[in-house]
């Protein structure tokens, strides 16, 4: 970063403490000779309401919690920069997405929707993908999602649809999960959550990591040129990673194991330098071509198939710090869809309209105040006067006499700025009608996206779409709702209304379902990147591995950015066959396979005995397999697979299972380590999957 784009962090530095051997103090700056006991008549007496210091300390500790979020509760942030590919002169005029030769600061936040602060991060659920741009104009937030589409198509429904899906009133179960009663009462009912239902219940909902999961602005915003004419435009985040998912029985066991799995996988991968990095894609619609489809544009419950309209990549994000304290920084960020820049406009869509009062209407209770705007996270890089004064936690000391526009005794400063000077001017559009309660007949269509998403799977993720839609609606208690679903489900896709019929004791209807919109292979994770950079592998050892082995796999793993973990029987130095001795990083108590991507097995006669010696070890290699990953072994290392039930085809020919490398004494060298390092790219090898069907 050169001088000027280093403005949010020399910022955020000014307010950053470092406490470098400093004396303690109150708040106050009053030195404490005493941190240890409060003040007491005698050792064994009352305290006494006089000690200040005590006071002080219980009284910010009583009121260090602020209301959480009621809905993206549990996130996770940090820093990073946007830089832009080409110019988009030709559509906006905001100045972060037109001079290429800037590096804008930004912050972004991912999260979970329907759990609190303090569920897992692997439910199945929408994930937030926000992004709050410092542009020398303001700030800009982009506030999406990791999927296209949303659940409703007018903002007057989002309490309701939020009340449905959180735990239920009577006991507040279940925590961040949609697998009950009230939520799938809610689908049955309101049929346009049709399309945004099929994305939840693929893999979309169960993201490997933050940094494999697309983001979308969701809604159709307007960019404006420097001449004044607009186009519409949707907003995409490609992750350099691919997109990638978790297996439903996998999430749920990292629940338990690692809660805070993504959250953790992010802020390592940053610290190692191993940045994420996602390009930005846009949609570009002219206004003439607004009625050109067979979809309303401002339906967002609708997306725009990328086969038909193309996403342009025009530049490229890159997180590349963590935050110093997540409360001042992640959970005190706030995100508002309204916060735009010149260039930037928005469009009729009914849910997004809502959206542009409900965010600073929920900060006011969160933060305190209006004054949210100054809290170091949200602070603007641009400079910042107006009239507003006082408020609760106002930071900005204002001189004058004069708090209001126009006036005369400060020669009417702050002065407004005409738009050819970089005044925000809102979009010029023609609005006319009577007022209304009802929504346009084009909204009409609840079913053809879905079944576009549907037959625009590959036969894998088809069948994990209905495993999900059996899980979820077999934890409704009632078959009323439960028929009702299959009833809406009937009309996306016949067979996928009859699969999920048989699961869950429901009969489906024939001859309802909607023919598709098109078939979009984009939708597909299968299409998507593949590559083994920034994976973790677990490679299993005993004494007496084979030192040279071992110590070539990590150099080769090391080379394509893989990670690897040492895992043994404990925590205890293993000796190698020529004496070398490596310090795992996890033990068979500790570790879990879930948590990794990839196994490698190193296969010692005294090493593999003593693996095979604990139970969990053939536990470990068994569900690396189930869960469909790479899983190599070398010499007797087959002894651990075959105690795992990882060797044998289900095809029963005798050759080995897919994704299972195994090699002896005599093959073990750089091509091996290839072939293990080309499989984990392809993150899973989902046609085991169709064996075992």
């Amino acid at each position: 970063m050169n001088e000027k784009d280093n403005v949010k962090q020399k910022q955020l530095d000014a307010y950053r403490v470092k406490d470098n051997g400093e004396a303690l103090t109150t708040n106050q700056g009053l030195r404490v000779e005493d941190d240890e006991h409060s003040l007491k008549v005698g050792p064994r007496g009352p305290t006494i309401m006089e000690d200040f210091h005590f006071r002080e300390k219980m009284t910010h500790f009583d009121h260090e919690r602020i209301p959480e979020r009621v809905v993206h509760a549990r996130g996770f942030g940090a820093h990073g920069e946007f830089e832009l590919y080409e110019s988009l002169a030709k559509y906006t005029k905001a100045k972060f997405l037109t001079d290429t030769s800037l590096r804008t600061p930004l912050f972004v936040r991912f999260s979970t929707v329907a759990g609190s602060r303090g569920s897992s991060d692997t439910v199945r659920d929408v994930r937030g993908f926000a992004v709050k741009f410092y542009t020398e104009e303001g700030n800009y937030d982009l506030v999406g999602n990791n999927m296209p589409v949303f659940f409703i198509q007018d903002a007057v429904k989002f309490p309701d649809f939020i009340h449905a899906v959180k735990p239920e009133p009577p006991n507040e179960i279940p925590q961040a999960s949609s697998a009950h009663d009230t939520f799938w009462d809610f689908v049955s009912m309101n049929t346009e959550t049709a399309h945004m239902i099929m994305w939840v219940m693929s893999g979309r909902a169960l993201p490997r990591s933050f940094r494999m999961m697309e983001g979308f602005g969701v809604h159709t915003f307007r960019f404006v040129n420097e001449e004044g004419k607009g186009h519409f435009v949707k907003f995409h985040w490609k992750p350099k990673l691919g997109v990638h998912s978790l297996v439903w029985d996998e999430t749920q066991k990292i629940a338990g194991k690692d809660p805070d799995f993504n959250r953790r996988d992010l802020w390592h991968a940053i610290e190692h330098g191993d940045y994420p990095e996602f390009e930005l894609g846009i949609q570009i619609l002219k206004e003439e071509d607004e009625f050109s489809f067979d979809f309303d544009i401002l339906d967002s419950t609708k997306l725009w198939p990328e086969e038909i309209v193309p996403v342009q990549i025009v530049g490229k994000m890159t997180l590349n710090r963590n935050t110093d304290n997540f409360f001042a920084e992640t959970e005190q960020v706030a995100f508002h869809v309204g916060n735009i820049v010149p260039g930037i406009d928005f469009t009729n869509d009914p849910l997004l309209q809502g959206r542009l009062f409900s965010y600073t209407d929920t900060q006011l209770t969160r933060l305190g105040g209006p004054n949210f705007a100054e809290i170091p996270i949200n602070r603007p890089i641009a400079p910042v006067h107006n009239n507003q004064r006082d408020g609760m936690h106002r930071m900005t000391i204002n001189p004058g006499q004069t708090s209001y526009h126009k006036n005369s005794l400060a020669n009417n400063d702050p002065a407004q700025v005409p738009a050819n000077k970089g005044g925000y001017r809102h979009y010029e559009e023609k609005v006319e009608g009577r007022k209304i309660k009802a929504r346009s007949n084009s909204f009409d269509d609840h079913f053809s996206q879905a079944s576009m998403f549907w037959h625009s799977m590959s036969p894998i993720e088809q069948s994990q779409i209905v495993d999900a839609f059996r899980f979820e609606l077999g934890k409704v208690m009632s078959k009323q709702v439960r028929q009702r679903v299959v009833d809406v489900f009937s009309q996306v896709a016949e067979g996928l209304a009859e699969q999920i019929a048989v699961g869950i004791g429901a009969t489906p209807t024939k001859g309802v379902a909607a023919a598709p919109a098109a078939i979009s292979p984009a939708l597909s994770m299968m299409t998507k990147t593949k590559t083994a950079a920034t994976r973790k592998v677990a490679v299993m050892l005993g004494t007496g591995y084979r030192t040279a082995e071992v110590q070539a796999l990590l150099k080769a793993l090391t080379a394509a950015k893989v990670t690897a973990d040492i895992v043994a029987i404990n925590l205890v130095p293993v000796r190698g066959d020529d004496g070398t001795l490596i310090e795992p990083q996890q033990s068979l108590l500790t570790a879990a396979s879930v948590l990794y991507d990839a196994v490698y097995v190193s296969g010692e006669a005294q090493g593999v005995d003593e693996l095979l010696s604990d139970i969990a070890s053939a536990g470990f290699v068994r569900e690396a397999f189930q869960h469909y990953k790479t899983i190599a072994a070398t010499g007797d290392g087959v002894r651990l697979l075959a105690a795992a039930d990882a060797v044998h085809d289900a095809r029963g020919d005798g050759a080995h299972p897919i994704g299972v490398l195994l090699a002896g004494q005599e093959d073990i060298g750089a091509s091996f380590f290839t072939s293990f390092i080309e499989a984990i790219a392809q993150h899973r090898h989902w046609d085991r999957l169709l064996q075992n069907r």
